[in-house]
């Protein structure tokens, strides 16, 4: 487990009470039923842009406060306990692409706007079904990019987009052959099929800061999926402590606290392998593929236990969408999916390490 300093843990508390004031799943429910075309709440993204929280990756000579990816990891694992409709995520890592590149005039005009919350950017990779970085089709000529990305989160409302080619990672802003098409997912959430034709890009690296870039996306997807196992856990154990049934609560029955400990065990080192993966990136280790893999193989086989245990131990009231577990459940399938599931990572995984 990863020992915070007490930025640290002032940062993870002061999420945590925000998220739980002003972003419930309450909110979210709001969100969905009113379909907005961003899939966000604008007040509530500007509110994270004045808390500082868009820029704890960006240095401070252009606005942010050079946090690092553990500090990030603990604010998006409390906006996940509640399912928060955010893009501090998709916009975190894709400034990370422009700090980790090299074009000081990209730095010097996106990542205030970034760290400030007026720019909400997203990182455009795949282009099939499933990730993988090293397919790639997106083609640039003269300064010029065009390809088509077929899921991208936040796509519907980016201003910014990080695009992968076939011979590195590039930056894409303004609207010029820039053509938007919602895609509806389970999850309610806002992604797009993007399709760039002969649009002005920008380089900002090669090959090497695509995979960098993917295994950050990875490991900050991971963060977000252990807040919402974590509280989908909570709130199945408070719920069969109070369902009574055959007279006695469900929490007294001895194959269902089998099942939750379990879980409880499972949460414990998916905690782990996801905090390992942040402390890795921030320590600029060398093993940062295999810990973004480890930890998104991990968290992608938890989350689903946990979110499936949670429609099932709520019985039949987990299927209604009164119920929140419905929701863990969509939510859980689509990050699984994001940025490569878990027997993809398995492989990865094995073959970074001689197998």
């Amino acid at each position: 487990m990863a020992v915070l300093n007490e930025e640290q843990t002032m940062l993870r508390d002061m999420a945590r009470e925000w998220a739980d004031n002003e972003s419930p799943v309450t909110a979210f429910r709001r969100l969905r039923d009113a379909k907005t075309e961003g899939g966000y709440d604008p007040q509530a993204w500007g509110a994270i842009g004045q808390m500082g929280w868009a820029g704890i990756v960006v240095p401070e000579q252009h606005g942010g406060s050079a946090f690092g990816y553990l500090s990030l990891g603990l604010v998006v694992e409390q906006l996940g306990r509640n399912l928060a409709a955010s893009p501090l995520a998709s916009t975190a890592v894709a400034a990370s692409a422009i700090v980790m590149g090299g074009d000081a005039a990209a730095k010097a005009q996106w990542l205030p706007k970034i760290a400030s919350g007026e720019v909400v950017a997203t990182l455009a990779v795949d282009e099939g079904p499933l990730h993988d970085p090293r397919r790639i089709a997106t083609t640039v000529s003269d300064g010029q990019l065009t390809g088509t990305k077929a899921f991208v989160a936040e796509g519907d409302t980016a201003q910014l987009f990080i695009v992968a080619a076939e011979d590195g990672l590039y930056l894409v802003g303004g609207e010029e052959g820039v053509t938007r098409s919602t895609r509806k997912m389970a999850d309610s959430r806002s992604h797009a099929e993007i399709r760039f034709t002969a649009a002005p890009a920008t380089r900002l690296g090669g090959l090497e800061l695509t995979a960098a870039i993917c295994d950050r996306a990875s490991a900050i997807t991971t963060a977000e999926m252990l807040g919402m196992a974590e509280h989908a856990f909570e709130q199945i154990n408070d719920y069969l402590k109070q369902r009574v049934q055959f007279g006695q609560p469900l929490s007294t029955f001895q194959a269902l606290q089998h099942r939750m400990a379990k879980m409880f065990t499972e949460l414990q080192l998916m905690r782990s392998v996801v905090e390992g993966a942040l402390e890795a990136i921030d320590a600029g280790r060398s093993d940062v593929d295999q810990a973004a893999s480890l930890a998104k193989a991990v968290a992608g086989e938890t989350l689903k236990l946990v979110s499936r245990e949670m429609v099932q131990l709520y019985g039949g009231v987990g299927m209604t969408d009164e119920y929140d577990p419905g929701f863990y459940m969509k939510r859980a399938a689509v990050l699984e999916a994001r940025w490569g599931n878990a027997a993809s990572h398995r492989d990865r995984f094995a073959v970074l390490n001689g197998y």
